[in-house]
């Protein structure tokens, strides 16, 4: 699949692939390796290790909470990972992944009960416009106790209660990716947002923050559950290429705003 990946890439123009902006033509053009990286988004499991089929040697070692690697490449089949605890080799879930070329996966680890944690596969097949310079941006939600979740992303001072505001992406689900897995991440703009979030069909607004990034990034929101406050959440962004993930700190009410906006 290499071979046939080197042979197309050489009939592409080079001005077109220049045009891709960076290191991700490949992506765009279906003619990159799938890769695959880790997020550990459970409050309740220890550090983890990822591990590919029978292989002992884990692919991600030791990942503690709010930990993301980046991406690394995998061949083109199907293929079961687990990931098990760092101490005591215990499982904490599997998945099947069948790669396909071009695609992104991310493998997520989400609280499951009080004590347990399971695993949930996002596919990207990141079919970003070749002249695009766009950021493509995903929702994760691992919070279990807050239900389903807008994401709204504007200028900052947005009040999105304002009913002709819709959110960007709507009721991103428990244990669920926004846009679903298996379609395209949505595309943004290069610039400085506030970032809101609220419970799905509502305006009950329950966090915002901001956010800024440049041009062609790939950036993946993850909700988590908080304890302070008891069932509150929390928000990390994971941009592929920088590393690890960053929590988002929320902003304070706006005087006589019952809602968090950004100043």
């Amino acid at each position: 699949m290499k071979t046939l990946r080197n042979l197309l890439a050489a009939c592409v123009p080079i001005a077109l692939l220049a045009a891709c902006g960076g290191g991700d033509a490949e992506d765009r053009l279906d003619l990159a390796e799938p890769v695959v990286r880790l997020v550990h988004a459970s409050p309740v499991a220890p550090n983890v290790n990822l591990y590919s089929g029978a292989d002992l040697v884990p692919r991600v070692a030791d990942a503690p909470f709010t930990f993301a690697s980046e991406y690394f490449e995998v061949d083109n089949s199907f293929v079961d990972w687990s990931v098990r605890t760092t101490v005591g080799d215990k499982p904490v879930g599997m998945a099947s992944i069948d790669a396909a070329q071009g695609t992104k996966y991310t493998i997520v680890v989400v609280p499951e009960t009080a004590t347990a944690s399971s695993l949930y596969v996002i596919a990207d097949p990141f079919n970003k416009p070749v002249g695009s310079k766009s950021t493509r941006l995903r929702i994760f939600n691992a919070s279990q106790d807050v239900g389903g979740i807008d994401l709204y992303v504007n200028a900052v001072g947005t009040d999105v209660r304002d009913p002709a505001i819709p959110p960007l992406v709507a009721s991103t689900a428990y244990k669920a990716a926004g846009p679903a897995s298996g379609k395209d991440s949505v595309d943004v703009p290069a610039g400085v947002y506030q970032v809101s979030l609220a419970r799905a069909g509502t305006k009950q607004v329950l966090f915002a923050g901001m956010l800024a990034f440049g041009d062609n990034r790939d950036i993946l929101l993850a909700v988590v559950p908080s304890t302070a406050p008891p069932g509150g959440i929390r928000l990390f962004s994971k941009v592929d290429g920088d590393a690890g993930m960053v929590e988002i700190l929320a902003c304070s009410s706006a005087p006589a705003a019952p809602s968090p906006i950004c100043t």
